[in-house]
């Protein structure tokens, strides 16, 4: 591909997530696009990566089973100063994307992110905005996917989720009875 040619003299791309679906996934298309693929499914794991050969390149999930991904952030940037992260998660907040960036992340992108949009934020130039995304979820499907992800915190408990959201609990009932918008 013509974007290959830009990732540099170190192909090295360390991609760290606890599904091991979307890494696998992730990993085959990263790879057909010209780098060289290592894969970590906890913080152990990347971690032992880090310090045996700190790659150029991270996509690192901000939730592990195991700790943060922050922590692997710390350690990467601590072991390879140029080293450039995109740290990806399901739970995109504003507070997470400035301690993620704080830290030394080069981008933040909330899942679902495709690998054109990972190698974007990975190879984008310093202080350049990466074009927005061709289909970013809508307004509705973020609002439903928080709602949804406060709901499985509280433990599936209705009048729990409807306090800490600030709604209704029957105006909360009625979201969850509905199909995910898209």
């Amino acid at each position: 591909m013509a974007e290959s040619r830009n990732i540099g003299p170190d192909p090295s791309l360390l991609l760290v997530d606890d599904d091991e679906v979307f890494l696998n996934r992730l990993g085959r298309a990263m790879e057909k696009r010209g780098f060289t693929v290592s894969r970590a499914s906890s913080v152990a794991e990347a971690r032992r990566i880090v310090e045996e050969n700190p790659p150029a390149y991270a996509v690192v999930d901000l939730r592990l089973e195991d700790g943060n991904g922050l922590d692997i952030v710390d350690a990467l940037r601590d072991a390879r100063e140029d080293a450039r992260i995109v740290v990806l998660t399901g739970y995109g907040a504003i507070a997470t994307a400035v301690a993620a960036v704080k830290m030394g992340a080069t981008d933040y992108l909330s899942k679902p992110a495709d690998a054109e949009e990972v190698m974007r934020a990975l190879l984008s130039s310093d202080g350049a905005l990466p074009p927005p995304p061709e289909s970013p979820m809508s307004a509705d499907r973020i609002r439903w996917e928080h709602i949804q992800r406060v709901f499985e915190q509280c433990d599936r408990n209705v009048s729990e989720t409807a306090r800490r959201l600030h709604m209704h609990r029957r105006t909360l009932q009625r979201i969850l009875a509905k199909r995910s918008p898209r």
